[in-house]
């Protein structure tokens, strides 16, 4: 019998609304687009992510490219700037 396995499934909150993600990393882009599944409009967007009450009890800044390891209630303030 071939077992699957299952992808590790993390509740998140993200501008104060709770998300679930698969596996147990969150990249920058990921939580762009689970703060805004339809991007502002405007050309020049510049998205700020900040995380607090990630594994080990890290905080801080995510930049383009980058992810943090997660954990059940870690949160994400995601904002979208004009920068015109």
């Amino acid at each position: 019998m071939n077992v699957e396995e299952k992808p590790n499934k993390t509740e998140i909150n993200v501008n104060g609304r709770p998300r679930i993600v698969e596996g147990d990393e969150v990249s920058f882009e990921e939580a762009v687009k689970l703060a805004f599944p339809e991007p502002p409009p405007g050309r020049n967007i510049v998205y700020t992510v900040a995380y607090r009450k990630a594994a080990g009890d890290r905080s801080g800044d995510l930049v383009k490219g980058q992810s943090v390891k997660v954990k059940e209630g870690t949160i994400f303030d995601v904002t979208a700037t004009d920068k015109s």
